[in-house]
Order: structure tokens, then sequence, then C-alpha cells
């Protein structure tokens, strides 16, 4: 069952009418099942106040960069989609199993839902971003959301990555994305987050359609594993 917890923040109409900025939609699925316990979750947490921090310091970014977030162990949406601005930081616990496939799905079905909002408002968006990060193994079926995956990707709804954490399995990673799963260094989600509001703020400068040159994550001051 998914569990959903209740937020105040940019939502509705009224938000789009103060803020009629086109948007740049990113969706975390967050993987907090018990075996992130200690110093995962604690990374992660960090990583995401970082985040926040980093794209209030980009003015336009503030107002077109929304977040969601959908956590996996049970699946919960934590975050709506709303803007940087409203953004608040979560500080999340790790317990439970990994039911990926379900987030997965679950996610797409608020990011379909956010994207009829913004088509009902008259307001335009980039390419939605969707950021899986995960230190284990999906223990329910993901065939389905993989196979939304795949289409999404073909008809360029959405660029989905992966990122797999300490013992993730890879193989099963790869059979999910249609992009390389990258291994994230260590516990280096900070430099994850710091890479990502880097090329969030650049997509967010660009005019939606537009190709964005971003940095290398693979370098060898990189996040992710060489």
């Amino acid at each position: 069952m998914t569990e959903q917890v209740p937020y105040q923040g940019d939502f509705g109409a009224a938000s789009f009418a103060e803020n009629p900025e086109q948007r740049c939609p990113c969706l975390l699925l967050l993987d907090t099942s018990g075996s992130m316990a200690g110093e995962p979750i604690r990374q992660l947490n960090e990583g995401l106040r970082f985040l926040r921090e980093d794209l209030l310091t980009d003015s336009l970014a503030a107002k077109r960069v929304e977040i969601g977030i959908v956590t996996f162990g049970p699946v919960t949406v934590v975050q709506d989609f709303t803007t940087v601005e409203y953004f608040v930081a979560p500080e999340l616990p790790a317990s439970g199993d990994t039911p990926m496939g379900a987030a997965i799905v679950r996610g797409l079905q608020a990011l379909h839902e956010r994207k009829k909002a913004y088509k009902a408002n008259g307001i335009s968006y980039y390419r939605p971003w969707i950021f899986l990060i995960t230190d284990g193994a999906p223990t329910d079926d993901v065939a389905a959301a993989a196979a939304e995956i795949r289409e999404g990707e073909a008809s360029k709804k959405f660029a989905f990555f992966a990122v797999g954490v300490q013992n993730a399995d890879m193989a099963r990673l790869a059979q999910i994305s249609v992009r390389e799963p990258l291994v994230l260094k260590g516990l280096q989600f900070r430099s994850l987050f710091q890479w990502l509001s880097s090329s969030m703020r650049a997509v967010s400068q660009s005019a939606p359609g537009d190709a964005v040159a971003l940095a290398n994550p693979k370098t060898p001051d990189g996040w992710a594993v060489v």
C-alpha cells in the first residue's frame, strides 16, 4: 500500500498564477529500506538538504525546478511536486523492504498528474528527470515499471537515471533503466546532488527542448565509479 504524506507547498492554479515560469520537474525515487540505516541514510538526508540549498542560490532555478520525492520501504509519497522555493528537505528514516517496482509506477503516476496540471494551467515544461537511488535489489515485480520506463524514454516523456549504492544489484537496475546505471562512489551523496543541482540549473536556464551539455559524472573527480 502506498502511504501519502500531506504537505504544504506550491500546488494548484493559484500557485501557477503567482509563478507562471516554465517548470523543470525532477522526481527522486529513493530507497529507504532497512539496509540504508545508519550512515547511508544520514548521508542521503544531508544530500537532500544540500540540493535544496544549492538550487536556492539560483533565483531562476528556484522558480522553475520542481522536486517530487517517492520513497520505497514502504512506498511513500513524501513530497508532491513543488518548486524549490517551497521545498523542505525531509528527514527520511530507513525501514522495510525494497518495493522498487511499485515505487516507480507510483512516481510515474505522480509525474503524469503534474504534467496534466501544467497543461491545464498553460505552463510549459522541460523534459522531466527521474532519479532512482537504491542500495539493493527490488523485492517486488518490476516488469510493469521497466516497460513504462522503456516506453517513456522512447517517447521522450522523461529521462530516467538509475544510481546504485554499495551493494545494489546493478544487473537488475540494467534491466529497468534504458541508460547505463551508475555506481555511486562510496557514500558521496553530496557530490551526486551537487551534480544534479548543477544539471537542473543548466536545464532551467535553457529553452524547453534544447540540448544541454552535462558534466560527466564518471571523471576522476565525479561521483560515479569509472
